[in-house]
């Protein structure tokens, strides 16, 4: 006859159930998880024989070798029950598994009552997790379960965790266990949880949902909700009035602003700005949702595919030596993504929506890839002056005159790209010189009791020059 261990759950003495109790009365050998816990009440008190397993808590050096040695103890004879604290022995189910595995045992494991079902009965159902896996992100608008909160250390890591989502005054139900077996439970503000005594591994804390707008954190999930609340027809009226077309401006102007925070090296800012630009994005896979068209998961599930098929040195076999080889493979993977089968078809594939310096420069640099390009800037700089004074005959005889000045324009990001330079920041930093020039200009002017709207070029002219004196270099 095949040997057979039973896990018999005994959780609380109002919560045992009677095919639990019915196992443990008639053991062929019974075990005991423990004898040091409330819920042993009913095996102690009918003086029923066992073997009990707290010889190996006290002597293990860590739960894999505890976990171990309880396996080896259960499997060790013949046919035997285990009554353990709880809804189960989750932790040592594996290790027990295994042990009954290679010495022939069927398992049985009885139905038992969790410890928050003990402790709260007459609760709405929500997240259930043990005080050590909680995660990281915690949904607030359904009810949390925390239970095995066993000593004061951990509550106060708990409550930290908590509060980053909840704020402090949140009320908190802590369900403690009494000698008898019943739960003793006290509901108190967050911040004060770690204050309270008589923790154990049957401690449960009951977290009720909070509303919306009292969260702390808000996360992806959050913010799409919001939109999509504000695209609702009791929503916003400006925000229902968006379309695709109508908020291209705004995404431009809020890459901008992030990338002014970025320079400006202001967490705060980066943060602000970081989500002002989310929300634009955002808009658009609501407005496709609404459409019946695509919907925030296509945008993701785009994304991430194109990550894993772009990236096989992470996600595959491909071995990489360096980021140049990174790039390389990147951009053969694109074009084989895009079915881009002609030099012509990757240079029209730079967007010309981009600001022109930076799709001048892009073009310049796939060019470059298949060697049509200049050596070096020197070589290069040849074409600034030739293509000046094509632009000067052009002026003169009133023709061309837009073609050669983007020419010109063409030339010059030609020599600041083979400098190393950007040719947008260069731009950038330029303008910002000539504003500090002409601000000191303005001040000398001012100083001086005239006015620049009353002055001659030729007079602001002078001013302009001792202003370039006074800059630093």
């Amino acid at each position: 006859m095949k040997k057979t261990l039973t896990i018999a759950p005994l959780s609380t003495p109002d919560t045992l159930t009677l095919s639990a109790w019915k196992a443990v009365e008639t053991a062929p050998k019974l075990f005991l998880q423990t004898r040091e816990h409330p819920s042993a009440r009913p095996v102690l008190e009918s003086e029923l024989p066992f073997v009990s397993m707290d010889d190996l808590y006290t002597g293990a050096s860590d739960y894999d070798e505890l976990n171990t040695a309880i396996a080896d103890r259960l499997t060790s004879g013949g046919s035997a029950v285990y009554a353990v604290m709880g809804g189960g022995c989750f932790a040592q189910l594996p290790f027990i598994q295994e042990a009954c595995g290679k010495r022939g045992f069927e398992l049985i494991q009885l139905p038992g009552v969790p410890y928050f079902q003990a402790a709260f009965p007459e609760a709405e159902k929500g997240q259930v997790y043990t005080a050590n896996d909680l995660p990281q992100n915690i949904d607030t608008d359904v009810p949390l379960f925390i239970s095995e909160l066993d000593n004061p250390l951990l509550v106060g890591e708990v409550k930290l965790k908590l509060q980053r989502f909840y704020p402090d005054e949140h009320p908190v139900t802590l369900a403690i266990q009494q000698p008898s077996g019943a739960y003793d439970r006290r509901t108190v503000s967050l911040y004060m949880l770690d204050r309270e005594k008589g923790f154990f591994a049957s401690t449960v804390l009951y977290v009720p949902a909070l509303s919306f707008e009292k969260k702390q954190t808000y996360g992806y999930e959050d913010l799409v909700n919001v939109l999509r609340r504000l695209r609702a027809p009791d929503g916003c009226p400006w925000d229902r009035e968006q379309t695709h077309e109508s908020l291209k401006k705004d995404l431009r102007e809020e890459c901008y602003e992030l990338m002014d925070a970025i320079d400006e090296a202001s967490d705060e800012h980066i943060v602000e700005e970081c989500g002002d630009l989310m929300m634009s994005v955002l808009f658009h896979p609501i407005i496709g949702e609404e459409q019946g068209r695509y919907d925030d998961r296509d945008v993701t599930t785009e994304i991430v595919r194109k990550m894993i098929y772009r990236h096989p040195h992470v996600f595959g076999s491909v071995h990489v030596s360096s980021s140049e080889e990174v790039l390389k493979n990147w951009d053969a993977l694109k074009q084989k993504e895009k079915g881009q089968q002609t030099v012509t078809a990757t240079l029209k594939s730079v967007p010309r929506s981009f600001p022109a310096l930076l799709r001048c420069e892009k073009v310049q640099k796939k060019a470059r890839k298949v060697g049509f390009d200049f050596d070096t800037a020197a070589d290069a700089f040849y074409k600034i002056g030739e293509e000046t004074e094509e632009l000067r005959e052009s002026m003169a005889e009133g023709r061309d005159i837009e073609k050669e000045m983007g020419d010109l324009l063409f030339a010059c990001m030609n020599v600041c790209r083979l400098l190393g330079l950007d040719g947008e920041e260069t731009l950038h930093r330029a303008t910002d010189k000539f504003i500090n020039r002409f601000e000191r200009m303005e001040k000398a002017v001012e100083k001086a009791g005239k006015k620049l709207s009353e002055m001659t070029l030729s007079e602001m002219d002078e001013f302009w020059e001792a202003a370039k004196t006074t800059e630093s270099h």
